[in-house]
């Protein structure tokens, strides 16, 4: 072929696809030949088979077209019988025969030729050659006999009047129906509900048996006693039902043989039937069923969607969802692939939960599933992450998939999703709402090292309370802490406001002081109208609006407040125009009482030096109060310096001799460099100015750079932190970033020591070696040597980290027994040691230094029980080291997400709290120790004012430190049972001199004789009659035995104490460490912490508080600042914090 020839030519223009589609014909001259293609149901049949078969809505309406012959047909029989006269006498004509009048039999005829051209229509088009399969069928049969007779009488009218038993037909609508909803489904593009179709066919089944069992019976009883339809019907239920009465029976054999067939099939069809339903029922209930969707049109419902569920994160959800007013109304959908065990069904058995809470068996990833949730319509979906997984990282992908799934399905459902790893917190930020668990987590663990229980403070902050626990109990710190417990952070514009609106034009602190001192309440933050940030203590350069939106903590929110105005009106109309009080509104919920400093002197401090908390030099002397200055309405910003926090003041105060012993580095301010994760909020630290080197790291080896081995030799001037880990994980950048913040003095910062069980990887070293005083260290909590190496003699907090390999156990609640028995060792070994540890189980920290034979504990432990059948959602709170700040759990956050729903700023202010972000202008949480010189201030209130007027400090809670003290009310054990204390000391330990005089140890801090104790004079008595008993000698008195048992008790005591003493100091000579740091005798065992949040104004004030405090950002009003640029500070406005 040539090559011209091979060349394909261009199409014409009139070959374009344009003149294809509009059917435009070639000319007649043109070679080529168009050819149609065409699929299938092109040809006649399967035209015919997509109308009658394959098309949803054609075939569903061929359906009903045929269910409704069949009812016809059956009616048609009724009819018949009705209009039947039968002759009398026994034989077989009056069965064969019967009286079919010629109108009836016309539409009998039509119908039965209508349906016999269909059946033999559908078996044309469902021929696959195999065509005896088709007639064998069962439908097929019947049609043939139901209609086939009917279609002969046509042509041989003498057969017009034969017997043909259309009542079977009934059958053929039964099956006409079940196709007839299959294809409805199917037309309607909805999956069917399976139990919903078993039920409409045993339904019918029923219905047909009983049909059939009545005609028949009727027909051939026509040859004996001539029943009725209705007589037969009676019959039918009757035997069916197993009833049996016998007043209708039939007479003739045929008769009798049809009732024993019928019984036959009934027998085997349903049950067979019931079989199936029900199992269906029982599937049902695992998978939870269906939401209606006019349900959920009509109600408010929110979705859960967790991948495993346990009975302790239900009703922590439970609790605190339910816990708000308005969202009683609300429906909680759970969405779970899991079945549902049986703790949670015993719980959403119980009415309070059965009529709001629904389960559903499926998963997130099926759009099945989730419109089976009415995700679409949900007010919010909540996706929490399985934390008890051994790997966290799949069980983050498995959220995340989670989150896109219900994202796709429903776009406008508010998303509220918790993740474990921070990063994996990017694939998720277009959620309304993320925490992440293992930020908040170190973020928290790093605060409490310098903040004393600040994960208390935050864990009583997010739960909701009434702020009634504890009030029934006899000791006064349990009900001061629990009243103090119901504080919860509120919002309000501060236009519609009664606790702000008069203060609108002030300055922020003076807002926060009066309405403290007026109402009870406390500011904490704002939020301008025209911004989305949200700032904490802004300063008193900030001025209020009207449109502001205010954050307070108090114990309930004004909307739910009354104010009592009428007696302090009265009380002004008779005191006359003299001086009087001011007016004060009292919360009837809370009964503070305000602070009166009417009298007092108000003017100016003049100090320029010492402590924010030093007493006044023109009041040092004579009875009258000490004055404090007044919180101005306005700043004064001639007293408000600027100040460049890019320099530290602690650097000008270091004396000369201080700085031949401190390191010749020099600290910078800046970002960190590199970040080991994405969406990690940016935070000035002090860093180093040249990276250090990872061998620098290593706190246990010398490198070329030092030849430094353990803690002793770095010759640290503060106390060290140690965190015990498994890995160093990304979340562990946030333990250290708070505690190397820049508004942290660089005099105040603590060396960190990290515990790994693992070796960290180049990617974490290189985060984390810009930061001053990082050191890491390979080694194990459980093992004796390696805490000695980091350094835990010269620690003031050791952190230990729950490990995510022990969080799977066979029990659940044993995830946590290895953290908890080397804690414990711990706590034997090194008393005086600050140790924060993180549990799985909220419930497991009542093991916390465990004391088998504490009454007093045991005592705490009813307590809880009682405040749990209360219905308090915080019954652990009385624990004493969840009170301290002592133990920690995550899981006890989970409320923070919840609460999210109807909080909306509750994340922002809880990361801006924990340092997690750092908004400009928003202040940040430190503390500050009130010592026996400060005194004088006497209330929190005075605190309050003088930290306003003085810092512009904003203090929102007491972490308060007081003596252990026995009362015989706190006892609840009965002691007379516990006589035998040979192996233990007692609650009261005490040491009897020779001249039977006593001197405290233990948890007496007062100085009280024991002896003198009501309680310890029996106790005393019962050991001196039972080893008058038992002793040999009767020469010695009830006193001297008694003098003997008590030296014994201490002897032992000692020596045990000693023991582990002796054992300390043998490892640490055989690591070549110096002995002369452990402190073996200092303990803490007398002493109870807890925390007090937004005390009253009147609450006094005792030596070794903490008060918490937000403190202003320095960095917000600093005009022109820049990191070159520094200025002189003020050395009144300085961080002055006594830790």
């Amino acid at each position: 072929m040539s090559d011209r020839d091979s060349e394909v030519l261009p199409l014409p223009p009139r070959y374009r696809f344009r003149d294809l589609l509009l059917g435009e014909q070639p000319p007649p001259s043109d070679d080529r030949v168009q050819v149609e293609f065409y699929v299938n149901e092109n040809t006649f049949k399967e035209r015919l088979k997509l109308f009658f078969i394959k098309n949803q809505r054609s075939s569903l309406r061929i359906r009903v077209f045929n269910f409704s012959l069949k009812l016809l047909t059956c009616l048609l029989y009724i009819v018949r019988v009705l209009l039947d006269d039968p002759g009398q006498g026994i034989g077989w004509a009056p069965i064969l025969w019967v009286e079919r009048r010629m109108a009836l039999w016309v539409i009998q005829v039509v119908v039965a030729v209508i349906s016999f051209l269909e059946t033999m229509l559908l078996i044309y088009l469902s021929y696959k050659g195999n065509i005896w399969e088709q007639i064998f069928r069962v439908p097929f049969v019947l049609e043939m006999i139901n209609t086939l007779p009917f279609i002969i009488t046509i042509f041989w009218p003498p057969l017009r009047n034969l017997f043909i038993p259309v009542f079977l037909n009934c059958w053929l609508a039964k099956h006409a129906l079940e196709n007839m909803i299959n294809d409805f489904h199917r037309a309607i593009l909805r999956t069917q509900s399976a139990m919903s179709n078993q039920v409409v066919i045993l339904f019918c089944t029923l219905l047909c048996l009983l049909f059939t069992g009545t005609c028949g019976i009727q027909h051939l009883e026509r040859a004996g006693e001539n029943l009725s339809l209705l007589t037969a019907f009676y019959f039918c239920i009757v035997t069916f039902s197993t009833v049996g009465y016998g007043d209708v029976t039939p007479k003739i054999w045929p008769s009798q043989l049809l009732v024993v067939v019928m019984i036959c099939v009934a027998l085997v069809v349903l049950p067979l039937q019931f079989e199936e339903l029900v199992y269906l029922w029982m599937e049902r209930q695992k998978s939870g069923g269906n939401y209606s969707r006019h349900r959920a049109q009509t109600e408010k419902h929110v979705v859960l969607c967790v991948s495993s569920l346990k009975i302790d994160l239900l009703m922590d959800f439970l609790n605190e969802f339910y816990a708000h007013p308005r969202l009683q109304d609300y429906y909680v959908i759970i969405l779970c692939p899991a079945e549902m065990d049986m703790q949670v069904r015993r719980v959403l058995q119980i009415p309070l939960w059965s009529q709001r809470v629904i389960y559903l068996q499926g998963s997130a990833l099926k759009d099945q599933d989730l419109m089976r949730a009415k995700m679409d319509n949900g007010e919010a979906c909540f996706l929490l992450s399985s934390r008890n997984e051994v790997d966290r990282t799949a069980a983050d992908h498995q959220t995340i998939l989670r989150a896109w799934a219900v994202k796709d399905f429903a776009p406008n459902c508010p998303l509220y999703v918790q993740i474990l790893k921070p990063e994996n917190k990017f694939h998720v930020k277009f959620a309304d709402h993320v925490v992440c668990e293992e930020e908040c987590k170190f973020a928290m663990l790093a605060l409490n090292c310098i903040c004393p229980a600040t994960s208390t403070l935050i864990t009583l902050l997010v739960h909701t309370s009434r702020g009634q626990e504890g009030q029934e109990s006899p000791e006064q710190w349990q009900r001061t802490y629990g009243r103090c417990s119901g504080n919860e952070v509120y919002h309000i514009r501060m236009g519609d406001s009664k606790f702000f609106r008069e203060y609108e034009g002030k300055s922020f602190t003076y807002a926060a002081f009066h309405a403290h001192k007026k109402y009870g309440v406390c500011l904490i933050g704002l939020k301008r109208e025209q911004h989305k940030s949200i700032l904490l203590n802004p300063g008193p350069r900030h001025t209020l609006a009207a449109s502001d939106t205010c954050f307070y903590i108090n114990i309930t929110k004004e909307e739910n407040s009354a104010f009592v105005f009428a007696q302090e009106e009265r009380r002004k109309q008779r005191a006359g125009p003299g001086p009087h009080l001011p007016v004060r509104s009292i919360l009837a919920s809370m009964g503070t009482v305000a602070m009166d400093l009417q009298n007092a002197e108000c003017r100016p401090s003049q100090s320029s030096a010492g402590s924010k908390l030093a007493l006044p030099s023109e009041n040092g002397s004579g009875s009258r109060r000490p004055s404090i200055a007044p919180v101005l309405e306005l700043a004064d910003n001639s007293a408000l310096l600027p100040c460049d926090l890019l320099t530290d003041q602690s650097e000008d105060e270091v004396t000369p001799s201080d700085e031949e012993g401190l390191s010749a580095v020099e600290y910078v301010k800046g970002y960190p460099p590199n970040s080991p994760y994405i969406g990690s909020s940016p935070t000035l630290c002090h860093l180093l100015p040249v990276k250090a080197p990872f061998c620098c790291l290593r706190l246990d080896k010398g490198c070329e750079h030092n030849s430094y081995e353990d803690a002793k030799a770095y010759g640290f001037k503060n106390k060290l932190i140690i965190v015990s880990a498994e890995t160093a994980g990304n979340g562990l950048y946030n333990f250290i970033v708070p505690l190397r913040a820049y508004y942290r003095p660089r005099r105040e910062l603590n060396p960190i020591v990290l515990l790994l069980d693992n070796r960290p990887d180049r990617h974490f070293l290189e985060a984390i070696c810009c930061f001053p005083m990082v050191y890491y260290m390979e080694g194990s909590v459980d093992n004796l040597d390696s805490l000695l190496q980091c350094g835990i003699i010269y620690a003031d907090n050791l952190v230990v980290v729950d490990k995510e390999s022990t969080m799977s156990a066979e029990e659940d609640y044993m995830a946590d027994a290895k953290t908890i028995v080397n804690v414990q060792t711990m706590f034997r070994l090194f008393p005086s040691l600050s140790i924060t540890t993180e549990l799985t189980h909220p419930s497991n920290m009542r093991f916390m230094q465990f004391r088998a034979k504490d009454s007093y504990s045991l005592a705490l432990s009813k307590l809880e029980k009682r405040e749990r059948e209360n219905g308090s959602n915080l019954a652990f709170m009385f624990r004493l080291p969840f009170a301290a700040g002592r133990v920690f759990s995550i899981s006890m956050l989970d409320t923070l997400l919840y609460q999210s729903f109807v909080k909306d700023y509750m994340i922002t202010i809880t990361r801006l709290l924990l340092g997690l972000d750092t908004t400009p202008g928003s202040g940040y949480l430190c503390a500050m120790k009130i010592g026996e010189d400060d005194l004088w201030i006497r209330t929190y209130g005075r605190l309050f004012q003088k930290l306003c007027s003085s810092s512009a400090e904003v203090p929102i809670g007491i972490y308060r430190t007081e003596s252990h003290v026995f009362t015989e009310s706190q006892i609840s054990v009965n002691m007379e049972g516990c006589e035998d204390m040979r192996q233990a000391p007692g609650p009261w330990e005490a040491q009897v001199g020779p001249g039977g005089g006593g001197s405290t140890q233990g948890r007496h801090a007062d100085g009280d004789d024991p002896v003198e104790h009501p309680l310890l004079r029996r106790k005393s008595l019962s050991w001196a009659r039972k080893l008058s008993r038992k002793g040999s000698q009767p020469a010695k008195t009830p006193a001297a035995a008694e003098r003997i048992s008590q030296q014994r008790l201490s002897l032992c005591q000692r020596s045990e104490r000693q023991e582990l003493s002796e054992l300390v100091k043998n490892r640490m000579k055989h690591l070549g460490l110096p002995t002369t740091g452990y402190d073996e005798i200092s303990d803490q065992q007398n002493t109870l912490s807890y925390v007090l949040i937004n005390p009253p104004p009147d609450t006094t004030l005792k030596p070794n508080d903490i008060v918490y405090l937000i403190r202003s950002d320095p960095l917000a009003h600093v005009a022109g600042s820049s990191p070159s640029h520094k200025l002189s500070c003020n050395p009144e406005t300085r961080d002055e914090t006594q830790l």
